[in-house]
This record gives structure tokens, sequence and C-alpha cells, in this order.
């Protein structure tokens, strides 16, 4: 966990409609407790800052290898990138004419970042605002609740999505700064949890119900992959769960997309997407129907 008063931050993109309500400056931290096969974001994965590189950016010029002193790159016919050998001083990604290598990964104060989210602020309008996201914005320890503080001072409306594997105490914390939980549910059945995700799903179930108890407002974001969470079993119980929560704002499937494991190969990690878990507009709209038979909006 950062316990520095900085923040590590993939990526920060503006003008978002798929991460809360209205339009939304969304930030991407680094750092994430769970290990998903299927992760959409796994740049986010490690706390720490990478190296990206785009193949199809690169022309050859070989200006990165020039001005690396590890010799993590090699460029010939292919480039490769000896990720071993790199010390992350970036002055490749300096030195690049085309941006074919970027950082992921750059510390940001609270103040910083405050100015970077109120770019944005004349477009947020009635119910816009910024969403921290990742990664695991927990991941970001004490400093994540100073940044709430601060765009809660400034009036713009928060909100977090969170896998709510965290310190509960931390959550805690954050809720009198939050406007909406945006809850990741990978899935009820936690034997499968535990198998796909690295975790199981006990804690995180239990900071759901804590943070309910303490008025925390969530909208429950449930991934679907095809045959591994596709079930009438799975659907009764988010609903189920949504009925039980007092302030459950309704639940949102996100159907899961093989784009993440192009993602992987920017950091030099194996392409692992999976077109297979892609699920049907079918089975989109039966989990829709199966959690709306209990009275539970979905979104």
């Amino acid at each position: 966990m950062n316990t520095s008063k900085r923040l590590k931050v993939a990526e920060i993109q503006r003008f978002c409609m798929h991460d809360g309500d209205g339009i939304r400056t969304t930030v991407f931290f680094k750092g994430c407790p769970l290990n998903c096969k299927w992760c959409h974001n796994p740049e986010t994965k490690e706390s720490k800052s990478q190296l990206l590189f785009y193949k199809n950016k690169c022309m050859g010029c070989k200006a990165c290898e020039a001005v690396c002193q590890n010799n993590a790159h090699s460029v010939g016919i292919e480039h490769a990138i000896l990720r071993e050998k790199c010390s992350a001083c970036f002055e490749c990604v300096k030195n690049c004419p085309t941006k074919a290598v970027e950082i992921c990964g750059i510390d940001y104060s609270i103040e910083e970042l405050i100015k970077q989210i109120e770019k944005d602020v004349a477009f947020y309008g009635n119910n816009g605002g910024v969403t921290l996201s990742g990664g695991e914005p927990f991941s970001q320890g004490q400093s994540l609740i100073e940044l709430l503080k601060a765009c809660k001072k400034r009036e713009i409306n928060t909100a977090v999505e969170t896998c709510g594997y965290a310190n509960f105490e931390l959550i805690k914390s954050a809720i009198r700064y939050v406007d909406t939980f945006l809850y990741d549910i990978k899935d009820t059945n936690e034997i499968r949890h535990q198998e796909y995700t690295g975790v199981s799903n006990k804690l995180i179930l239990d900071n759901l119900f804590c943070a309910d108890t303490m008025g925390a407002k969530t909208r429950l974001r449930c991934i679907l992959i095809n045959g591994i969470n596709t079930t009438i079993e799975h659907y009764s119980r988010i609903g189920k769960l949504a009925q039980q929560l007092k302030n459950c704002q309704g639940v949102e499937f996100v159907p899961y997309h093989a784009y993440a494991g192009t993602k992987a190969s920017f950091i030099g990690k194996e392409d692992n997407g999976n077109k297979e878990w892609i699920p049907s507009d079918e089975q989109i709209e039966e989990a829709k129907r199966v959690v709306k038979s209990y009275n539970v909006k979905v979104f």
C-alpha cells in the first residue's frame, strides 16, 4: 500500500461516459491486490512504474537504444525490450520521436492531481465529476482519502471504483467523501472467485455490508465472463445481494472484452485475451432480466 503523500497514476481519461453518472474524469491508479485472469487493465496491476511499448508506432530509429545505459533496448528487424535490464530511468521515453514508448505510473502530489481534475470541471454539469479507478484506488492508502477531501472541498462529485479487497478502516474513512462507490462483484461463488482472482470474496462482501450500514451509496458492477460466471445462480445471488443492501442504487453488468490481452502485450506480458469469454447479447439480457426480477434497478 502507498504510504507516501503522492499518488501513482497510470492514466487520466477525460470525458468518460461509462464510469458513473454524467461526464467524468477517470483517474486510473497503479496497484491492485487481485490477480484476475480476465483483468481489463493489466497495466495497472503492479504498483511500480512500468514502460509501455507500442510496437506499431516504432519506426526502428534506435533513438531509445542510443540513450539506454542498461542495453534494455535491442532494435533490429524486431524491437526487443529486455525488461529485466530496465532500471525505469525512462530516458528512452524522452527521446522517442513517435511515442512508441511511454511511462505507465507517474507520481502526482494531491495538488497536482487536483489541478488535472479541475481542468474538466466546466463539463461536469449537474451530475458529472471524477471517478477514481485502477488498479485499486485504495492501494493509494491515506493519500486517496486526502484527494477525496480535496475534491469535496471543491464540490466535485466523486465516485470510487473498488474491488472491495481493502482494509475496512480505509474504506470507512472515505465514505463521507464519496458520492458513489462503483463496487465490483467479480463472482458470487467463493470457490470460483478464489480460482480466478487469487483471493476469497469474503472480505469483499463483508466490507460491502459494513459500508452499507454506514450509509455508503453503492452501485454493483458485475463483470460477465462467458463460461465462468454466466449462470442463473450467479445472477440470482447478485439480485438478492442488491436487495439486502439499504443504499444500493442498482446493478451494472460489464461484459468482458478481449482488448485487455492487447494491453498486456504493451507491458511485455503475454496477450492472454480470450474471445471465448465474451458473453453473448442473450446472456447479457438474461442477466439483466434475472436481476430485475428482484425489483433491482439495472443500469
